[in-house]
């Protein structure tokens, strides 16, 4: 064995404790760090260094990324964040996700080990939460890309047994064109459209309700699946569109299926955590008719990367797509394992992270993280409401605010607002373009948010709108 290996394992408990006494200081100081740096955003990384030939041991390893990487790293975890739709890591999560690692089981397989039952006890609760009935089994996945990756694949086969033909023996190219109906699609619709060699170009957006909605007009829908003459389709709805976290009426869109052929697949990526409250979960009502649901668990769930979930009502079709045949992993019986469900044939085990975090806090502790984010998004929408320089583009509906600069909003001013914003090492907000206007949107899913964080994204905001220059032509900024 290498020495450095040997004198790793040898003194495994101390250096375990070494990185657990690391972990532990960047965990508590990550509210009081910049949210994202500055230097790494302008292009100054570390240089990069030749391979060790030796190595220096885990230890030092541990000093070297501490030194030289540790620094640059964004405070993606901290409760400022408020790009993209990303979550932090509750403790337990944490917890759960250093497990994963020191057990390091390849859950795709269930031969020998309870990691696999583990997996589906965890799918059966996140079933239960986001309101599926049984007949929805469900996998892990890396995150909601993947997710909706996996569910068009199996509308791709549903969409050749309609023909007459099994896509995954024949290819796709023996379906002919496909015809994909979506509102307000989220980008990794047509990404996984191009995967599955149904071609980017066969996404037809549907018109969407007017007043600067992003949910589909289900009678507009409804025309263009009469359009098709009785050909097959698939319908990708939105629960929670990415600008404004609009939902699309789901179960007006399943009761078409009585008319209309097509298979429903719904990206509920981040909108499906509604269904945790009361006072929301209306807008989910009709997900359990889906043929295929998306839903991103390092977003709302606040587990670390990478996990997300894919049910479906068509497991038998899951298989046909996804089915490993080698003679090593033996005859496909009974409940399939999970390497007969997704693209991978060895994975980690995800669902250790959520089955921690679940277990720990319950449905009720969920609950409340998507409640107090919500309220915090209003909190911050009236606040940017108030702001002179500044208007909301959209109602905050759930946990994203979406707004604009008053006056002129080119591109070049919205994203320098961005960049101030960014650099002020307060907050982090992503750009977006909505009702053809570039805005900004703050999406919160953390659970360390509070309303003091949310005050202080007000006030590097209201801080960076009043230091920008006015724009060329005017000497007022009007």
């Amino acid at each position: 064995m290498h020495p450095a290996l040997a004198g790793d394992l040898s003194r495994l408990p101390e250096l375990l404790q070494s990185a657990r006494d690391f972990a532990a200081r960047e965990v508590s100081e990550v509210e009081a760090r910049p949210v994202v740096q500055s230097a790494v955003q302008q292009g100054k990384a570390p240089d990069a260094q030749p391979l060790p030939a030796e190595g220096s041991g885990a230890q030092g390893a541990l000093a070297r990324f501490a030194e030289r990487w540790a620094p640059g790293f964004a405070a993606t975890a901290g409760p400022r964040y408020l790009g993209f739709v990303t979550g932090g890591a509750t403790p337990a999560a944490v917890a759960g996700d250093w497990l994963t690692s020191a057990y390091d089981q390849n859950a795709a397989g269930g031969d020998g080990s309870s990691a696999a039952a583990l997996e589906r006890e965890t799918l059966g609760w996140l079933r239960e939460l986001f309101g599926l009935g049984e007949a929805h089994s469900g996998a892990f996945v890396t995150g909601a890309t993947m997710s909706n990756t996996v569910g068009l694949a199996l509308a791709r086969e549903w969409l050749g047994d309609r023909l007459g033909v099994r896509v995954a023996e024949a290819g796709a190219a023996a379906l002919g064109p496909v015809d994909v109906l979506s509102g307000s699609p989220h980008s990794s619709i047509p990404k996984a459209l191009s995967v599955l060699g149904i071609g980017r170009d066969r996404l037809r957006t549907v018109p969407v309700l007017p007043g600067g909605r992003e949910a589909v007009d289900v009678a507009r829908l409804a025309e263009a699946l009469e359009a098709l003459d009785g050909r097959p389709a698939v319908v990708v709805a939105n629960a929670g569109t990415v600008n404004t976290v609009d939902f699309d009426d789901l179960r007006a869109i399943a009761e078409l299926k009585e008319r209309y052929d097509f298979w429903l697949h719904v990206d509920a990526a981040f909108g499906g955590f509604a269904a945790l409250s009361p006072e929301y979960a209306h807008l989910t009502d009709g997900i359990d008719a889906a043929d295929s649901v998306c839903v991103d668990l390092h977003k709302w769930l606040n587990v670390p990367y990478d996990a997300a979930v894919q049910f479906t009502r068509h497991q038998d079709l899951q298989v046909r797509v996804f089915h490993n045949a080698s003679p090593y992993l033996g005859l496909l019986t009974g409940e399939p394992d999970f390497v007969h469900l997704t693209p991978e044939n060895s994975r980690q085990l995800r669902a250790l992270p959520a089955w921690f975090s679940l277990t720990a806090y319950g449905r009720e502790g969920h609950r409340e993280i998507v409640e107090r984010n919500v309220a915090q998004a209003r909190r911050l929408g009236e606040g940017i409401a108030a702001v002179p320089g500044l208007r909301l583009l959209a109602p905050v509906r759930l946990n994203v605010v979406c707004f604009t600069l008053a006056g002129s909003a080119s591109q070049e001013r919205v994203q320098a607002l961005g960049r101030a914003v960014a650099e002020s090492g307060e907050a982090f907000l992503t750009p977006t373009f909505h009702e053809g206007r570039h805005a900004l949107r703050a999406a919160f899913s953390n659970w360390r948010t509070s309303e003091a964080d949310t005050d202080r994204v007000l006030d590097a905001v209201t801080r960076a709108v009043g230091a920008l220059p006015p724009p060329e032509g005017t000497g007022d900024g009007s």
